[in-house]
């Protein structure tokens, strides 16, 4: 089977599958009694935060273009970025996994492992206090500290699958499918024993409260849009110029493109998978750390929400490279985020939106289908 990695191509190929996503989806509002354009319409305003009409909150900002008036809210598009963080990160994990011929089905348990782990050191210097504390370190230190947590326990929790692969041929389908019952069941048991918020009348499974040198400061009143949002894209841009600018990058290729021949030609195989499947769960696990750190100040039951499944969906549409990952999930998060205006504006359910999702990667798998080769010919005997 053979991939073509043409950015204009591929490019061209995601555009449509959205174009037909939309439409198909289209049909089924209209044929469910819903009127289709007034549902993008509102899909379209939650998810870029542009509407006509005057400004109606302190947030929107007004302008006028050949007397049609109309407004942005910023903290509407803040809360698109938001989701967009998520789901970048897990995108970059699924997408540096398949370019080594892995299929790490596991980011949704490396995000929330990483998000226990951070969870835990940005308890540090709160003693168990019910309200939120500064904390004993510089937030610097603390903030640095917390997002390593993160990433480390991440980065371990993908390299288990690794190390299954390699060392014992576990396929990691299989490996990472397991890990995630056991990341999630394992940061449950945390979040309601050992590690339970301290606050008697709270019975949710949940850590207490991180200290606030640990906090990542919105970067717009009361939206979940962080400093994270920039550290994502400067992920992306890092796995970019690691896969096409160092040995380390060209060997995970190369393993990729064909594992035997990789070995064959002198490259640590094992070493390779094993330190992939690690690079993998560190960004999903910097997914999960950012969402502590940002957005719930704590360990939550669910934190990792679906990101880590939706990051497959976001990796196939960004072709597997990073800077189609980046558009991909910009137009993931945008649609997440959309589906929420659209629902309360229309009754139409967002789940409109988990469908349109659902449509365009079946349209973007097509793309997969292997290429037939013809039989060999031999002479005819005489």
């Amino acid at each position: 089977m053979k991939l073509s990695l043409n950015t204009q191509t591929n490019l061209k190929r995601a555009l449509l599958s959205i174009l037909i996503g939309l439409l198909l989806v289209g049909v089924v509002l209209k044929v469910s009694g819903y009127r289709p354009l007034e549902c993008y319409k509102a899909l379209w305003e939650g998810a870029t935060g542009l509407s006509s009409g005057k400004p109606v909150s302190v947030s929107d900002k007004g302008f006028s273009v050949g007397g049609w008036e109309a407004h942005f809210s910023t903290y509407t598009f803040a809360q698109t970025l938001a989701t967009f963080t998520p789901l970048l990160f897990c995108g970059l994990a699924i997408a540096i996994g398949i370019r080594a011929g892995l299929f790490n089905i596991g980011a949704q348990g490396q995000m929330t492992v990483g998000a226990m782990a951070a969870a835990t050191v940005g308890a540090i210097g709160t003693n168990g206090s019910l309200q939120p504390v500064t904390g004993t370190l510089p937030p610097v230190v603390h903030l640095t500290l917390t997002l390593l947590a993160g990433v480390l326990v991440g980065g371990l929790w993908g390299a288990i699958a690794g190390v299954l692969k390699a060392k014992r041929g576990v396929h990691e389908v299989l490996s990472t499918i397991m890990l995630n019952y056991v990341a999630i069941n394992l940061t449950n048991y945390f979040a309601t024993h050992n590690l339970k918020d301290p606050n008697p009348s709270n019975m949710a499974a949940q850590t207490g409260l991180i200290a606030k040198s640990a906090w990542l400061a919105p970067l717009i009143a009361r939206s979940n849009l962080t400093i994270g949002v920039a550290i994502a894209v400067l992920s992306a841009m890092g796995l970019a110029f690691l896969l096409w600018r160092t040995a380390f990058g060209y060997e995970i290729r190369a393993v990729g493109l064909g594992a035997e021949a990789a070995r064959t030609a002198g490259i640590p195989l094992s070493k390779i998978l094993i330190q992939t499947m690690a690079l993998s769960g560190a960004l999903a696990g910097a997914a999960g750390a950012l969402e502590v750190m940002g957005i719930h100040h704590r360990f939550v039951q669910g934190t990792a929400g679906d990101y880590g499944f939706d990051g497959i969906a976001v990796a196939l549409l960004g072709s597997v490279h990073p800077f189609g990952i980046v558009l991909s999930a910009a137009f993931f998060g945008a649609l997440n985020n959309g589906a929420n205006l659209m629902q309360l504006q229309t009754d139409a359910p967002k789940t409109v939106a988990v469908v349109i999702q659902a449509v365009i990667i079946l349209l973007v798998g097509l793309r997969f289908k292997p290429k037939e080769t013809p039989a060999p010919t031999t002479e005819k005997e005489e």
